[in-house]
């Protein structure tokens, strides 16, 4: 077929559409500006198929832009966009070779205004921490087990609904004190200041949790509010702060005692697990009563050492002790006093003997006789009577009288003839 133009032709092999796709390819993306470029625009033909990526289409006046975000980069939106969102995406172009077109693959996405409230946010943050509003020594820890939670959110929030469902699973012992406010808008920052006053002027709340669910910065705002900053740091209870996603970050965090990634976490932070409470109960029940009988044990040993010591000192066993003493002294000193008495016998039989062998009576025995005059002195010499004299005389077996018949031998010859 010919079209009659053969004078655009080369005597060259012509490049194929892949080639030329290609080339394009390589200047598009080796061009050090399109490879981090922020695109501002308004979103059209959203769609999300179940592979989760995201395709889209930035258009301004007079230009439209195919987009498309991976599903690693879409899981990180604190919220889906929508058609008709302005917004400001981030990304690098490239071209999708299969269509010959090139597209910008976004890796972040942020609605128009967003880099203002961000710049704001920096602001306010660094004057607030100048003021040391967020340094940790004022951080202040939270009781192990609050009785009364004072809850600063909406009351028909969802945030609400998952703070009571984590209670009453984990801690149905807390009471819950609910300061109902806005939790976005421009009311939103006064309110809060309210109720979170209110909480501290009743003087009853252990903790206060202040909390709502997850959106975008600009639905978040009202957090990073100097007022509500202010009224969190001043708080006379500890403050816990449940805003947001885990990927949020408010300055209300920065102000709490303590900041939880979800109004659930923060729950979970604030209550003990009671199920965890009756385990440690159990096992300290266990080593409680284990430490009992151990304790009894070792005090029944101690009783029985002091029961035998009392025994020892015993005043009644002292003195059954003292009295078989005394019983056996008794009976040694008997024993001693027979001795003795048995030995004082024999020394006196003895004696006797010896003095009965040499008293009178054995003299007497042996023929001698005792002469008394009349007057009862023994005759000694022959001096002591005179010729008429009455005398007397033992013998060993009686007595007898006599008298003296002549003059004595001593005096003159002469004989004694006894009457």
């Amino acid at each position: 077929m010919q079209y009659g133009f053969q004078s655009i032709l080369q005597p060259d092999e012509p490049w194929s559409v892949s080639e030329v796709t290609a080339r394009i390819k390589d200047v598009l993306e080796s061009d050090d500006a399109l490879a981090d470029v922020r695109v501002a625009g308004e979103i059209s033909n959203l769609s999300r198929p179940a592979s989760g990526h995201l395709y889209f289409t930035l258009k301004d006046e007079a230009s439209q832009l195919r987009c498309v975000m991976w599903r690693s980069y879409a899981a990180r939106l604190a919220r889906l966009p929508q058609n008709g969102d302005a917004v400001i995406a981030r990304g690098r172009i490239g071209v999708y070779e299969r269509d010959g077109a090139y597209q910008l693959y976004v890796e972040a996405l942020v609605g128009r205004g967003i880099g203002d409230l961000n710049a704001e946010f920096e602001r306010l943050k660094l004057r607030l921490q100048a003021e040391g509003l967020f340094d940790a020594a004022r951080k202040r820890r939270l009781p192990p087990f609050p009785r009364v939670l004072g809850v600063v959110t909406s009351p028909s929030g969802a945030a609400l609904q998952d703070i009571l469902n984590v209670l009453r699973r984990r801690y149905p012992l807390v009471e819950v004190l609910l300061s109902p406010t806005l939790v976005q808008g421009e009311e939103a920052p006064e309110q809060i200041v309210r109720a979170i006053q209110r909480l501290n002027a009743l003087d009853v709340c252990d903790v206060i949790l202040v909390a709502r669910g997850g959106g975008s910065l600009e639905e978040l705002w009202a957090f990073n509010d100097e007022r509500v900053v202010r009224a969190v740091a001043a708080s006379r209870a500890p403050v816990v702060s449940g805003v947001g996603h885990e990927i949020d970050y408010t300055l209300t965090d920065f102000a709490a005692d303590v900041r939880a990634p979800t109004p659930s976490a923060a729950a979970e932070i604030i209550t003990p697990d009671i199920n965890e409470l009756r385990l440690q109960i159990d096992g300290l029940s266990v080593t409680m009563s284990d430490l009992m009988k151990a304790h009894l044990a070792d005090a029944r040993v101690q009783l029985n050492a002091l029961q035998r010591a009392l025994r020892l000192l015993n005043p009644a066993n002292q003195l059954a002790r003292r009295r078989e003493r005394l019983s056996d002294l008794r009976a040694r000193l008997a024993s001693a006093q027979a001795h003795l008495l048995s030995l004082a016998r024999l020394r006196f039989d003895g004696l006797r003997t010896r003095l009965e062998s040499v008293g009178p009576a054995a003299t007497l025995a042996r023929g001698y006789a005792i002469v008394r005059r009349a007057d009862g002195q023994v005759v000694r010499s022959v001096s002591d009577v005179t010729t008429g004299d009455v005398l007397k005389v033992m013998v060993a077996d009686g007595e007898f009288g006599a008298r003296v018949d002549g003059e004595p031998a001593g005096h003159q010859a002469g004989r004694r003839t006894a009457a």
